[in-house]
């Protein structure tokens, strides 16, 4: 019988190209602790993000081709998955124990970003990543109503904040450090002092994502962010409608001027499907958010339909991912969550090749 050697597997698993990072798996330091014991072959394939869609062809591919090597009689592939830590970016301070910080900005009020930001979240740990959103809106923080926390404050261990956990991830929001009813009168300075806080005196412990809801427009908030940590990337929340597209390419063009880069375009509110009659009804227009996409070689990551089971989802504390899984809402937001995973992964690998030390190549 034929003895099975390491190099034979490695290059048997070399022929598996990842379709994003289009580079072949051993190569991406994706093949962990592999063991071969006569004929019995092991190892885990470690991918970039829990939400890949090829995860299921790929393990297939993987087991298949090493089966069919001379002396082989069993193999395991066990799949995984570790999100990489972002890329840095220069003078910025990364937050302990955060791999990737995800801005999802609108450029304009009303578009239902903090929505999508938590549904965003909330359908990335659902896929198995850690993850936490930090409510940095805050002349309108509404993320502690929409996860159902309500507004008791945090408590405080070694002079850092816990963030409070609800549906799987970790909140802080300014809505739950001063009373729902007090108006916020903040300034430049004191913006720039919030956000510091909630990135440096809070106790995030390891995630995978943060994500942050920013607020509307273009302002110091944005800049603040920019400045203190190195933002993986930015997702950009859109209308059909030309009146919210004209706010959202100021947002693409400020997110340039600081380094940002735009992990793509979401198209919220796009159709309305009637419940009695199913028909569909472009209520603010057609292909606004895949025509900016196109107009700046931006990623299109999805279009979320209107539906009642969003907004009652919102107003009782339960996302539509949650409360109604079921739903063409809920549907959408986890495809949209798996196309900003396999975003972020790919920006993460984009200055350099990373070669994980792990890995058996």
């Amino acid at each position: 019988m034929s003895q099975v050697t390491e190099e034979a597997v490695l290059n048997a698993l070399r022929t598996i190209i990842d379709p994003d990072l289009r580079k072949d798996i051993v190569k991406l330091g994706f093949i962990h602790d592999l063991s071969i014991n006569g004929g019995d072959v092991s190892f885990r394939i470690v991918l970039t993000t829990p939400a890949c869609p090829v995860k299921e062809e790929m393990e297939a591919q993987g087991h298949d081709l090493v089966a069919a090597l001379p002396g082989v009689t069993s193999v395991k592939v066990t799949m995984d998955a570790e999100v990489p830590q972002g890329r840095g970016i220069k003078n910025n301070v990364a937050i302990p124990g955060v791999r990737n910080i995800i801005a999802v900005s609108s450029g304009k009020g009303g578009v239902g970003k903090s929505t999508v930001a938590v549904n965003l979240a909330v359908a990335l740990a659902a896929n198995g990543a850690n993850v936490g959103i930090m409510d940095a809106d805050v002349y309108g923080p509404n993320v502690p109503m929409m996860l159902g926390t309500g507004y008791g404050q945090p408590e405080i261990e070694n002079n850092q904040l816990i963030p409070i956990e609800a549906h799987g991830i970790k909140m802080i929001s300014m809505a739950v450090l001063v009373p729902p009813d007090k108006p916020m009168i903040l300034r430049g300075p004191m913006l720039h002092g919030v956000v510091r806080q909630f990135l440096s005196d809070v106790n995030w412990g390891e995630l995978d994502y943060l994500v942050v809801d920013m607020p509307p427009g273009t302002g110091d908030v944005q800049l603040s962010l920019a400045q203190l940590v190195p933002v993986q990337g930015a997702v950009l929340v859109t209308t059909p409608q030309e009146v919210s597209l004209s706010d959202v390419r100021r947002a693409v063009k400020m997110f340039e001027q600081v380094n940002v880069p735009v992990l793509g375009v979401i198209e919220n509110m796009s159709y309305f499907i009637a419940p009695d009659t199913g028909n569909r009804y472009e209520i603010f227009g057609k292909g606004g958010g895949q025509k900016l996409a196109d107009e700046y070689g931006l990623n299109f990551l999805g279009q979320v339909p209107l539906g009642m089971e969003v907004r009652e989802g919102g107003d009782n504390g339960i996302p539509v991912v949650v409360g109604s899984p079921d739903s063409p809402q809920a549907a959408a937001f986890r495809k949209v969550a798996e196309e900003v995973a396999r975003q972020v992964s790919i920006e993460a690998m984009k200055p350099e090749l990373v070669i994980m030390s792990r890995s058996n190549s």
